[in-house]
C-alpha cells in the first residue's frame, strides 16, 4: 500500500471497510437459481434508490458508489481502481483526481435515475420502485478507465481473453460498447449498465471542458503540477547529493549518474513544450521509476 497515491489509497479503504460493514450488519439470505446472496441491510439506507421511491434521499447520489452487493462486486471494481486509479493520480494529482471520481460517480447516478424514470416511472407504482437500488463504484471506475484512455491512448494492456496486447483507447471503446449493447439488450440482469456509460459520459465531458480550461478544477492540466512537483524533488536531491555525498572516484559511474540527471531534465522540458502525450513508452517509463525512487 506504499506506494498507492493517497487518494487512491484511501478510497480502496472506505469502499473495503464499507463493505465490511455490511457484513457485518448482515441481511436477508436468498438462493436464487442455487446462489447463495445476501441482501445487505445498509444498502437499503445507503444505496440509490429511484428518486420517486419514498425510501430515497439526496445523500444515497453520494453514498451509493461505497456500497457493493457481494465479495466479488467489491474485487472487480476494486482491483480497477488500483490498477487504472494509481496512474491517473499520479498524472492529475490528487486534488482533480478525487473531484473527478466523486463528480463522475454522481453522473453516473444521475444517469441511472433518468433511465429508471424513462423505463419504469410509467408502468410500475411506488411498491414496486422501492424494491431495489443501485450501488457500487463502478460508474466512477468506467470513468477513471476512460480517463486512462484519454490521457494514454497509444499504450498497449491486456484484456481478458484476448491473447494480444491492445491499445488503450481500444480497450475503452470495447468496454463502452459492451456496456451500450447490455444497457439495450440485457437491461434486466441486475447490472446497472446504464450507470457504467454515465460515468464515461460525465468523465468525458469532464476532460474535455478541463482540457479546454486548463486552470479550472483542482490542480492542472496534462499532469504539468505533477511533473513540477517531480521536478522540484529531482532537483532538491541532487542538491542534497551535491553537498553531502563525497565524489565517487569511479569515472564510469559519475558519467552513467550525470547522464540520468540529464535524460530527467530532457523529459520534463519536452513535457513543459509538448505535453505529457507527446513521449515515448520509454520516456514515460524513465518518469515513473524516477518518481518512485525521488
Amino acid at each position: 500500500m506504499r506506494n498507492i497515491p493517497q487518494v487512491t489509497k484511501w478510497l480502496l479503504i472506505v469502499n473495503i471497510l464499507a463493505f465490511l460493514l455490511c457484513v457485518v450488519m448482515g441481511g436477508e439470505t436468498y438462493v436464487v437459481g442455487g446462489e447463495r446472496i445476501t441482501d445487505y441491510s445498509l444498502n437499503h439506507i445507503f444505496g440509490l434508490y429511484f428518486f420517486k421511491a419514498p425510501n430515497f434521499q439526496p445523500y444515497q447520489l453520494l453514498t451509493y458508489m461505497f456500497m457493493h452487493g457481494s465479495w466479488m462486486h467489491l474485487f472487480v471494481n476494486m482491483f480497477a481502481l488500483w490498477m487504472f486509479g494509481c496512474v491517473v493520480e499520479r498524472v492529475w494529482g490528487p486534488g482533480r483526481f478525487l473531484c473527478y471520481y466523486l463528480l463522475c460517480g454522481v453522473g453516473a447516478g444521475l444517469v441511472q435515475e433518468a433511465a429508471q424514470f424513462v423505463a419504469y416511472a410509467g408502468i410500475f407504482g411506488q411498491p414496486v420502485l422501492s424494491l431495489g437500488t443501485t450501488v457500487g463504484a463502478s460508474g466512477a471506475v468506467y470513468a477513471i478507465l476512460l480517463a486512462f484512455g484519454m490521457l494514454f491512448p497509444e499504450e498497449r494492456i491486456f484484456i481478458f481473453p484476448i491473447p494480444i496486447p491492445i491499445k488503450a483507447k481500444y480497450f475503452v471503446l470495447i468496454y463502452a460498447v459492451i456496456e451500450l449493447s447490455s444497457a439495450i439488450y440485457a437491461s434486466g440482469d441486475g447490472v446497472a449498465h446504464t450507470a457504467h456509460l454515465g460515468g464515461m459520459l460525465f468523465g468525458f465531458f469532464l476532460i474535455r471542458y478541463w482540457r479546454k480550461h486548463p486552470t479550472a478544477g483542482h490542480g492542472m492540466s496534462d499532469g504539468r503540477q505533477f511533473f513540477d512537483r517531480l521536478n522540484s524533488r529531482w532537483q532538491q536531491k541532487r542538491g542534497s547529493s551535491q553537498r553531502h555525498e563525497p565524489q565517487n572516484p569511479d569515472w564510469d559511474y559519475n558519467a552513467r549518474k550525470k547522464a540520468r540527471q540529464d535524460e530527467i531534465d530532457r523529459i520534463l522540458d519536452k513535457i513543459r513544450k509538448s505535453g505529457y502525450d507527446s513521449l515515448t513508452r520509454q520516456e514515460k517509463q524513465t518518469l515513473f521509476d524516477q518518481s518512485n525512487q525521488a
